[in-house]
């Protein structure tokens, strides 16, 4: 055993070098009995004097308790998504914008691995937390499990605070050995490497994280004090913290190079280790970086190169027909199993029997599959030239697959008319709680199944009675997980009347008709007759058709909904002295704001928000990349302004945008 302070910091540190030559150099500079005695030695002598233990040890990874769940942290700086391009014609639209702007300029191009993003913040030279990415701005704070990933520094020489954000990835063979464990197991098999990342990484139990060979490779930052103008440069500083390098990273001075750059990454996409699925590009100057800017989802200066749709051919064994919320009933094609990069696809949407019959689709038939990183597979078209005689027309169904009700055959669509159709009501409640509707977190599909399937709700009104006894005695339920379920769903009282007649799921209606609706009409809009609702501007006869029949058919859900929620109507806040009060406008082109924020800015001062142009267009206002909506509003003489002169009105009437 160690015997004084100063021997065991010696061997922190030698145990730190030894693990970082092992796990992110991949260059050992120790055997493993070497490594292990060293461990156990360091790991006694903390038992023994747990005041002298050093934070950033590596015996500080194996995990702490296991949690109830994972609380949410908000980024110090959002987390953007890039934009995709897909071929050498997108690529040269794109450097081509940047250049008109910054001729010459060079570029940094690297993998883009097919993970898990996470954000780790650093302060004093120590982690002091790291999150997923979550919509960008939060995430879910997952700080213990970050800390098992030897990859992950727990200390850094840099001391003012920074985010150092990148991927945590898992490799393909150590992929294929967690599955042959979990086999043996009884468990579920991950579908793919980025699966099974995700599900190490979330994980109450950060023992379960500490036993999954997961590495963190670093792909930019968010908050930091640098002033370094190049980006290239600033993340071989980062490497320097001890974290695993970037590979294959590379400075490209011109399109030729990028383009070479993406051809030999996608030459290595299959004997590669670790997954991918195109290549990131970065302006190289910071400077440039922060004048370009950013897009309402992502950044002018980067986005990514995504390699080319792999395409597969597999064979329809049946098709299944799924029941949706408005009770359209959707065909989906089961497969013969056929893997696409790394994920097992046995099943692809046919959309409906128009596309099917259009695109002459049969049982047996073998068919073109294509899959293209997250994108759902799609099936291109059958390939006649195998049919032997085996292949059976795909015929409509009569009865709904899930209640028996006899359907209604439409041009296009087939439905359940039965709103007691048990298929139709899960679907309903969960659009109900969707972020869309009334945002109730922790109701998502799979939580509404159970919690049917339990007998706990059968419909949406039973929501409202749900009590915090029911949910601690269903499997998988602990205290912070129900009270949070609790919270949110006490959290929907109060909400605009627009996002409740949203959440009914009514045929037709969308978030901006229920917003018109609830603008024109408040709490009186099922009362509200077909002439009334025609003359909503942009109400045609099927959206006001489809609210007077749901009206008629759910009067009474309709008003113990208005009875526990007490929504706000919108309306009685609308300010009537703007200059925008009474104005039908459009918004167009790219905005500073997301485009839902400024036209809830708009709504409430008395504005009504149009989706396209036409001579009853009071107003466009427009920003960067305006298109043809402007072109339009020129041509029919609509008054137009810029987002600046939107910001000066607002500006002299007290409001800031």
């Amino acid at each position: 055993m160690l015997k004084n302070l100063k021997d065991y910091q010696k061997n922190v540190a030698l145990l730190t070098q030894m693990a970082h030559h092992y796990y992110v150099l991949d260059n050992p500079i120790a055997t493993d009995a070497q490594y292990d005695q060293l461990y156990a030695e360091v790991l006694a002598y903390e038992r023994a004097y747990p005041k002298d233990c050093i934070a950033s040890s590596p015996t500080q990874r194996v995990g702490g308790a296991v949690l109830e769940g994972f609380s949410k942290h908000k980024h110090s700086e959002r987390m953007w998504s890039l934009d995709d391009i897909f071929d050498s014609a997108e690529l040269l639209e794109w450097v081509g914008r940047i250049y008109k702007t910054y001729p010459n300029m060079s570029f940094v191009c690297s993998p883009k691995f097919d993970g898990v993003s996470l954000n780790l913040y650093y302060e004093n030279g120590m982690l002091i937390s790291a999150a997923t990415r979550g919509d960008g701005s939060i995430g879910e704070l997952i700080t213990q499990n970050a800390k098992t990933i030897p990859s992950i520094p727990l200390e850094i020489p840099h001391k003012e605070g920074i985010e150092i954000r990148g991927e945590v990835v898992i490799t393909k063979d150590d992929f294929e050995k967690i599955n042959a464990q979990r086999l043996q197991t009884g468990e579920n098999l991950f579908a793919n490497p980025r699966n099974a990342a995700a599900g190490s990484l979330r994980q109450l139990d950060p023992k379960i994280t500490a036993k999954r060979k997961l590495k963190f490779i670093p792909w930019g930052i968010g908050k930091n004090t640098f002033e370094n103008k190049s980006f290239l440069e600033l993340m071989e500083q980062i490497a320097q913290y001890g974290f695993y390098p970037t590979p294959l990273i590379k400075h490209c001075h011109n399109i030729e190079e990028i383009q070479a750059a993406y051809e030999h990454l996608v030459s290595l996409r299959h004997t590669y280790p670790i997954m991918l699925d195109g290549m990131v590009i970065v302006l190289d100057s910071i400077p440039a970086q922060k004048s370009l800017g950013y897009t309402i989802k992502s950044p002018r200066f980067a986005c990514a190169y995504k390699f080319p749709a792999i395409q597969k051919s597999s064979k329809i064994l049946s098709v299944t027909n799924q029941v949706g919320r408005s009770g359209v009933i959707t065909p989906v094609a089961e497969l013969e199993p056929i893997e696409i990069e790394g994920a097992m696809i046995a099943r692809a949407t046919l959309h409906n029997y128009s596309e099917i019959q259009k695109k002459d689709i049969r049982i047996n038939d073998t068919i073109i599959i294509v899959r293209s990183g997250d994108v759902i597979p799609k099936i291109i078209k059958p390939i006649i030239e195998l049919r032997d005689g085996t292949q059976l027309e795909i015929t409509k169904p009569s009865h709904c697959p899930v209640c028996h009700s006899e359907l209604l055959i439409e041009d296009i669509f087939i439905r359940c008319q039965n709103l007691s159709c048990k298929a139709r009501i899960k679907e309903s409640i969960t659009y109900f709680a969707s972020k869309k509707a009334l945002n109730i977190d922790g109701l998502g599909g799979k939580i509404v199944d159970q919690l049917f399937e339990n007998g706990i709700i059968s419909n949406i009104l039973d929501i409202y009675a749900i009590q915090i006894e029911s949910l601690l005695g269903l499997e998988g339920w602990r205290q912070k997980k129900a009270q949070n379920l609790i919270d949110a769903i006490k959290a929907t009282k109060n909400i605009p009347l627009w996002r409740l007649i949203n959440a009914l799921g009514i045929e037709h209606i969308g978030e901006g008709a229920s917003k018109k609706l609830a603008l024109s009409f408040g709490l009186e809009v099922f009362e509200k007759d077909y002439d009334d609702l025609i003359a909503i501007d942009g109400f045609g006869q099927e959206m006001a058709a489809s609210v007077i029949d749901f009206g008629i058919v759910n009067k009474d859900l309709i008003q113990k909904l208005l009875e526990l929620i007490t929504p706000q109507v919108s309306h009685e806040n609308v300010r009537d002295d703007s200059f925008f009060s009474t104005k039908s406008i459009v918004l167009t082109g790219t905005l500073s704001k997301p485009r839902e924020q400024i036209a809830a800015l708009l709504e409430s001062l008395g504005a009504k928000i149009i989706s396209s142009v036409s001579k009853n267009t009071d107003l466009v206002i427009y920003g960067e990349n305006a298109g043809s909506k402007l072109q339009k509003a020129n041509d029919l003489h609509i008054h137009t302004i810029t987002e600046e002169t939107l910001r000066e009105i607002l500006k002299n009437e007290g409001i800031e945008l």
